[in-house]
């Protein structure tokens, strides 16, 4: 069992899928490909007919890259990690932190993958799982991958708590693309069992975390902030960084419409009733009805 954290600050205990499981997810992939791979040559072989021999091998070419090496990429990228064999088997494609991988994840393990699985028939592929220790191929090794199992039981597991309120959107202007990957790991490791910890304990370890974290993003930590209330504001303002980049700022702006209300124009009071001296006095001309008053008030 391997215990992975997700993009969502939720540790789970996921299991490293293996060699037989996802052998059985790369055949049926491939059969897919496979007849997609055929059906896509005779339609091209059946176009280019009047083309002469070294058109054809061209042609021939980019319908091997485009769907034997472009498809499992794009299928990867979009289904973040579930191809169909994947899907059926019950496994998926994460980042080593437990994140949903990218495009540049996608495109590593589908390169190299043509190499130890397509040209070398899946050797290289089952050696390298096989001396992996979390049945990784070369693929995962270098794209920063693991293919874990999600149909197993999730054990039961604690949230990050929420920062101090007076802490939120304080650290929005904080740099934290140079804090790698196994750093945000052992954070949210942290602030999900900080509570099980003993204090000492723990206090060391937010104040070391800290330390790293400030070294990272290239700012000091506040003094005026406590270690584990820092991580945990650093750990939100990351979070809604990757909300924001996944679903845009729509989900922003409509939380702000909630938390501003508008404010609505109020019926206007009625004027106070002229007094016996004022009513002595010259009187502005009433205008009809449904027309503004002009202001204007004749000579006595």
């Amino acid at each position: 069992m391997s215990e992975l954290v997700t993009g969502e600050a939720v540790a789970l205990e996921l299991r490293p899928a293996r060699l037989p499981s996802r052998a059985l997810a790369v055949l049926l992939d491939l059969i897919v490909v496979m007849v997609v791979y055929i059906a896509v040559t005779i339609a091209v072989v059946a176009a280019s007919a009047s083309l002469d021999d070294a058109a054809q091998v061209a042609l021939s070419i980019a319908v091997f890259l485009l769907v034997l090496v472009g498809g499992p990429i794009a299928v990867e990228t979009l289904s973040h990690g579930r191809s169909l064999g994947k899907l059926a088997v019950g496994l998926r494609v994460v980042r080593d932190d437990g994140g949903p991988i990218r495009f540049r994840h996608a495109l590593v393990r589908g390169a190299i993958g043509v190499v130890e699985i397509l040209l070398t028939f899946g050797v290289v592929a089952c050696v390298a799982s096989l001396v992996s220790a979390r049945g990784r191929r070369l693929g995962d090794v270098f794209a920063g991958t693991l293919v874990v199992r999600e149909r197993i039981p999730v054990a039961p597991s604690g949230f990050v708590p929420p920062p101090p309120p007076w802490l939120a959107g304080r650290f929005a202007e904080l740099d934290l693309s140079p804090v790698p990957d196994g750093l945000w790991l052992a954070i949210r490791q942290y602030l999900t069992r900080m509570h099980q910890l003993d204090p000492q304990v723990g206090q060391a370890m937010a104040e070391r975390l800290a330390t790293d974290l400030a070294t990272h993003t290239g700012a000091p930590a506040p003094r005026d902030v406590p270690p584990g209330a820092y991580l945990t504001a650093v750990v939100q303002e990351r979070q809604a960084r990757e909300s924001r980049r996944a679903f845009g700022t729509a989900t922003a702006g409509a939380q702000a419409g909630h938390a501003y209300p508008v404010a609505r124009p109020t019926a206007p009071s009625s004027p106070p009733p002229l007094s016996e001296e004022s009513s002595a006095g010259p009187r502005p001309t009433v205008p009809p009805e449904g027309r503004p008053a002009s202001g204007f008030v004749p000579p006595a």
